[in-house]
């Protein structure tokens, strides 16, 4: 992202001027506001997370390699990048966290994963950390949606990294020319990260947040260290190697962060459309679905592309799988970690009302570019429907404090008693700037 002659994408200079605007004063109120409550939601995500064996092994093998002073409730201690990984990890694991709707990504999740356990190592304030998770964010969200990814890739291992390399440049308090180069420096390295193990129900694909966030780190090291990167590298790899889009990025005064969403289940976002339409239905057919004979979804079309997984074998394909979301919510009246565990997951009566669901594209939902579902459920007595356009937890219907609070707890139960994680949470919101990070942490450390 250096200024040459041959290289002038205005792409470019959007992003440096976000960098200068962030770098140069602390992060709004708003924009605060918004950081203290992606905090709270992935750290809910990632207590929640660590239940999966995988999980555990890893954080297990990765405490013993390297060592340090991060730990999670219970966890063994473990060093920044190692915590890094596993923080991402779960974070993602039961598809429950933070999402950008122009990024058509998570930036949030590895800067968090990054940035929380340098920052308790640093003895940072609540304050520094928020800074640098905002400029981290912005440049990260801009990213996502500048470097359109190509066909049968995910996101996850690829832009992510670069937020989070200018979000720990930041936190190293680097000008921004050395948060520009960190950037650079991490776009000489984007992974071309696979869909396939979606399609194929592999975990392999929660690694790649973890992948994001030690590329980041790793940049914004290496550019406080002094090592350069080449001339518009971030440009040259968008031209060469992404399918980058050549719409005008947002400016660097509008808030990005102000767009992010917290999701109210445990599955992809386009999922969240048809499972509120049947919660909706769960309650007009008080709760019993033994009598349904016929679903059928109309939706967008982007969401039967990337969501359209019938039969899901595993976790990963059902979190990615909207008829697995509209039968769990008809059956059990949430879409929540526990629906991709036993018994829960082989239940047979969500088993049997997945396979009745029929998928149809909504062509005038399309065509306008709307999210948005209707769902119809045939049973014994007739025919109920139900549609839905904004969705909680949207930019436009943000999960309010309770909400916010009540997942948290929720998620976090397994390792946290009820009270300690409201506790954490009031913390996270409402402690000034200056509040130390590491006394908030230790709040669910001793729990």
């Amino acid at each position: 992202m250096h200024s040459t002659d041959t290289d002038h994408d205005p792409q470019r200079a959007v992003l440096q001027a976000t960098v200068a605007l962030h770098a140069a004063q602390p992060a709004t109120a708003e924009a605060a506001s918004q950081a203290r409550r992606l905090l709270v939601d992935t750290a809910g995500c990632a207590l929640a997370g660590r239940h999966a064996s995988e999980v555990q092994r890893l954080e297990a093998a990765l405490a013993a390699c390297e060592p340090g002073d991060f730990a999670f409730p219970g966890g063994p201690p473990m060093a920044v990048q190692a915590a890094a990984q596993v923080l991402a990890m779960a974070a993602t694991w039961d598809e429950a966290c933070e999402g950008h709707a122009l990024a058509h990504g998570r930036p949030g999740v590895p800067l968090v994963a990054a940035l929380l356990p340098l920052a308790l190592r640093r003895g940072a304030s609540l304050g520094e950390f928020i800074d640098a998770f905002v400029l981290g964010y912005e440049v990260g969200a801009r990213c996502g949606a500048w470097l359109r990814i190509r066909p049968g890739m995910h996101v996850d291992a690829n832009w992510p990294a670069l937020g989070v390399a200018a979000g720990v440049a930041r936190l190293l308090a680097l000008p921004p020319a050395g948060i520009v180069q960190a950037i650079d420096i991490a776009a000489c390295q984007l992974a071309t990260s696979l869909y396939l193990p979606v399609q194929q129900g592999r975990t392999a694909r929660n690694t790649y947040l973890g992948h994001s966030a030690s590329l980041g780190l790793q940049a914004a090291f290496a550019s406080a260290a002094g090592i350069d990167a080449p001339d518009g590298a971030l440009a040259h790899y968008a031209h060469m190697h992404s399918a980058a889009t050549a719409q005008p990025l947002p400016d660097a005064a509008t808030l990005l962060l102000r767009d992010a969403y917290l999701k109210p289940f445990a599955a992809v976002r386009h999922v969240h459309y048809g499972a509120t339409a049947a919660r909706q239905v769960r309650e007009q057919l008080a709760r019993d679905t033994t009598g349904i004979q016929g679903i059928v979804l109309k939706i967008y079309e982007e969401a039967i592309v990337y969501c359209g997984n019938r039969a899901p074998r595993t976790p990963i394909q059902a979190q990615f799988s909207l008829s697995f979301g509209v039968a769990a919510m008809l059956r059990f009246g949430d879409v929540d970690p526990s629906v991709y565990a036993v018994p829960r997951f082989d239940d047979l009566e969500l088993r049997r009302l997945e396979a009745l669901v029929v998928l149809e594209a909504d062509a005038g939902l399309t065509a306008r570019g709307q999210r948005g579902a209707t769902l119809q459920v045939s049973h014994a007595g007739g025919t109920l429907e139900a549609a839905v356009g904004t969705i909680a937890g949207d930019a436009a219907r943000p999960l309010d404090r309770a909400a916010l609070i009540a997942k948290f707890a929720h998620y976090a139960a397994h390792s946290v008693p009820g009270p300690k994680a409201a506790r954490f949470c009031e913390g996270v919101l409402d402690a000034p700037a200056g509040a130390s990070l590491r006394e908030l942490w230790q709040q669910l450390a001793d729990a």
